[in-house]
């Protein structure tokens, strides 16, 4: 593991550095002014291969650049006392135009998100996130390196986190599709429940293509407002907006050459819908504020949980870019429908967990075993990664093994508890009042909603509050007020 160096309000830095036989190891600069949540983001990019400078404000990491530290990369925490993040990256991008800097905040207000990538930050994470997400914030950087002992898939390829494997015959089938059109430049789209592995899938078609030695460009339509993801996709000119002080290059130039994903391709509004139509159709777009058009030679994947046929019939999706998009399709089944796949992905987890935190790893027991095998795994993949981290952390399997077997609720069930809602206000003879009613009645439809949103994302809040349209804060409130019992 590499050694973590700590900085102090002097900016000086103790860690190790490379020699002319053998090159450095990549660098990151944490700045969170809340220690535990730095020696975790620490604890994360030492795990990738990285050596880790920590600052606890902006001042020390401004202190810290000046005296001539070289990181590859800065994560920069947006609420800090003294000078926040947002005022910190606007004096690091002009002093450092080049160096990235990654943002991380629990505000995941479209504003706030707007105005960091405005100054310049290359990301924005929202606490908390997923470890996956990390991993392709730093693949867009070209920094992603292998974790110590990851498992690989039998190829010698690296697993990544909520990796699938090509086992089962269908998983099979869909790598013989994969394989036939790796060569041509059909766009792709790949449908399936969310957890199943879709993106695994796309960086499969991007791997096994001539295009491989160049970038995999993964941009999530679901998670940016509008405006913003319009400079994401496009980049935008110097002046265009306020605080756009030089050109940007957008997602689609940065994928040049290679292949860009677009996952939730279903929640693109209109307006971008019909850019994007013009490049499959031109490949070339103007960048926001610009009159120059830019070509591009760019390989477009896919992906969507929703139904872009019913979206289409509804008139919420144009219908010439479904049938643009729609030339090869592949749909990934539910873990439920490939289940010869469990033991493998168990057994990558288990290892993978127990490396990354320092775990025995005793294998599962066996009620463990026969309790998922009848389990449905309505998170899918994802679900399944997030029992076994729990069993792994807790050293036991009892939180677990609860949630496999705790009887769920039916419809039925929910119908039951509604009516008696209605069963109170009648024998009440109209004493409850109707906002009551309303109110309460609202609680158990929400409730209903958020536990399923919650199962499908393998409760991962901050998926689930994107899903629900909601923000972290709200969802969190919303879970109180609900009584929705946590399963992690």
């Amino acid at each position: 593991m590499a050694s973590r160096a700590g900085i102090g309000k002097n900016g000086e830095s103790s860690g190790p550095s490379g020699t002319a036989d053998q090159p450095r190891p990549p660098r990151a600069l944490i700045v969170d002014d809340a220690e535990g949540m730095r020696a975790y983001l620490a604890s994360l990019f030492e795990s990738r291969g990285f050596d880790v400078d920590t600052c606890d404000d902006g001042a020390c990491a401004l202190t810290l650049l000046e005296s001539g530290a070289n990181p590859d990369v800065v994560m920069l925490d947006i609420m800090m006392p003294g000078a926040d993040g947002l005022a910190t990256l606007a004096e690091i991008r002009q002093s450092w135009p080049e160096l990235p800097v990654m943002m991380v905040s629990v505000v995941g207000k479209a504003t706030t998100i707007v105005e960091a990538m405005q100054l310049g930050a290359v990301d924005y994470l929202t606490k908390p996130f997923e470890e996956s997400e990390l991993d392709a914030a730093l693949d867009r950087l070209g920094l992603h390196s292998a974790q110590p002992g990851a498992p690989t898939d039998g190829r010698g390829t690296t697993v990544a986190p909520g990796q699938t494997v090509w086992v089962s015959s269908a998983m099979r089938e869909i790598r013989s599709v994969i394989e036939q059109i790796g060569e041509t430049d059909v766009t792709v789209l790949i449908q399936g429940e969310s957890g199943v592995g879709k993106e695994i899938v796309a960086r499969e078609v991007h791997e096994v293509s001539s295009r491989a030695k160049n970038a995999f460009v993964k941009v999530n339509c679901a998670a940016l407002p509008t405006n913003l993801l319009e400079s994401e996709l496009f980049g935008y000119e110097k002046g265009a907006f306020t605080g756009a002080f030089g050109r940007k290059q957008g997602k689609f130039e940065q994928a040049n050459g290679g292949t860009i994903f677009l996952d939730e391709i279903g929640e693109m509004c209109p307006s971008l819908q019909a850019k994007l139509l013009q490049v499959l159709q031109d490949s070339e777009f103007t960048r926001l504020g610009g009159n120059r058009e830019v070509r591009v030679d760019v390989r477009v994947v896919c992906a969507t949980n929703r139904s872009l046929t019913e979206m289409v019939a509804d008139g919420n999706f144009r219908e010439d870019l479904f049938f643009r998009l729609n030339v090869v399709a592949i749909e990934v089944p539910a873990l439920r429908e490939r289940r010869d796949e469990i033991p493998l992905l168990v057994e990558m987890f288990m290892d993978r967990y127990a490396r990354l935190y320092e775990r025995p790893n005793h294998g599962l027991s066996q009620q463990m075993i026969e309790a998922m095998n009848q389990y449905k795994f309505p998170g899918n993949v994802r679900e399944l990664e997030n029992m076994i981290k729990r069993v792994v952390v807790l050293e036991n399997e009892e939180s677990v093994l609860e949630d496999l077997r705790r009887p769920k609720a039916s419809r039925a069930e929910r119908r039951v508890e509604l009516d008696a809602i209605l069963v109170e206000m009648e024998e009440t003879a109209g004493e409850l009042p109707l906002r009551e009613v309303g109110r309460r009645f609202a609680l158990e439809i929400e409730r209903e909603a958020i536990e399923h949103v919650l199962k499908l994302t393998g409760w991962n809040r901050k998926q689930a509050a994107t899903r629900l349209g909601i923000s972290y804060k709200t969802l969190l409130h919303k879970i109180r007020d609900c009584q929705v019992e946590l399963r992690t």
